[in-house]
């Protein structure tokens, strides 16, 4: 090809000069990764975390529907009785401040009236990991849709959605638990299949974590109805909803049980349907004096709030508190051993 008078390779002189947008000057390449850039919080909104029990920093929460008011027969609504939408909004708004008075940020979902009034429980919508969130799909023909505003308001928060549900997959996220800083359990039962657990496993994986699926037996909702991280390697756990694999996966990793039977608190009231505040506090249901003074007893701090109208949704406190991140105050994930 040859150079020119002043040394140059001909070809290259002959080169047109590229413009910014096709890599010339001024343009400038994305330097972080997506991790770092949700990491570091600015272009995308920090959240997620590897530990159920780290400090609760954000939550997400669903406004009750207009469409609470309308329901005539609950069974038809998942329902196992009539909820006064009333006092219920007043319960929503007691619950937010709760949360608040501990130090946490709440953000509010707001439905259109006409929403199926199952979207009260935001837990149930969305998983999020330290790089984004799992959007779940529920197994329910009831509840068919609701994704769709659980994905509208995490994204004008600046979530990132990492993926979605397809196919037959169904998943919803009461039923993955942090166990460790690199396991995930998620249950298998009526909410949640193998194909959605799948797709859980497969955007873990490409966080260093790994999903390790359990069983739920017959009569067990979500995995968050057996077992509840409230301190590192302290867990409460419903006896009777407790199965034999889900055990053994805790004792092997030494956690400390902390058993509840299945007497008319935890089953009538769902005191166990509660919310690790940090290690070793907890946000519980009101109204379940036992239940209080045995997390006391075993040196838990407890703090309660009313989620009665919730309770005749078939939820309460751990089911409508949609978890959007824990850890630091840098946003850190969470890191620790669950």
């Amino acid at each position: 090809m040859g150079t020119d008078s002043a040394g140059r390779d001909r070809s290259a002189a002959t080169q047109p000069r590229l413009s910014s947008d096709l890599g010339g000057p001024g343009w400038s390449p994305r330097p972080a990764a997506h991790h770092e850039e949700v990491a570091a919080g600015l272009l995308w909104a920090r959240c997620g975390y590897r530990s159920e029990c780290a400090t609760l920093r954000e939550v997400l929460l669903t406004r009750p529907p207009d469409s609470i008011a309308s329901v005539t027969d609950p069974a038809a609504h998942l329902m196992t009785a009539p909820v006064d939408a009333g006092l219920l909004r007043e319960q929503h708004a007691a619950v937010a401040e709760a949360y608040r008075r501990h130090g946490v940020s709440v953000h509010v979902l707001t439905p259109p009236p006409t929403a199926d009034p199952n979207i009260i429980f935001a837990r149930d919508l969305f998983l999020a990991t330290p790089e984004g969130v799992v959007l779940a799909r529920p197994a329910s023909a009831q509840r068919a849709g609701e994704e769709r505003y659980a994905a509208a308001a995490l994204a004008a928060l600046g979530v990132p959605l990492l993926r979605t549900m397809t196919g037959r997959a169904v998943f919803e996220g009461a039923d993955a638990l942090w166990v460790d800083d690199r396991t995930v359990l998620v249950g298998l039962g009526l909410r949640t299949n193998r194909e959605g657990a799948s797709v859980v496993r497969a955007v873990l994986r490409e966080q260093g974590a790994e999903a390790v699926f359990v069983p739920l037996g017959p009569g067990v909702q979500h995995l968050l109805g057996s077992v509840v991280f409230v301190d590192h390697r302290r867990a409460v756990v419903h006896s009777a909803a407790l199965g034999d694999e889900l055990r053994a996966e805790l004792l092997r990793r030494d956690y400390e049980l902390l058993e509840l039977p299945p007497d008319e608190e935890v089953v009538g009231r769902r005191a166990m349907n509660l919310v690790a505040l940090g290690p070793g506090r907890v946000l519980m249901p009101d109204g379940c004096p036992v239940t209080r003074r045995r997390l006391e007893a075993a040196g838990l701090l407890v703090d309660a709030v009313d989620v009665s109208e919730y309770v005749k949704a078939a939820g309460a406190l751990g089911c409508l508190t949609g978890i959007l991140r824990r850890g630091g105050p840098d946003g850190d994930g969470g890191g620790g051993t669950g």
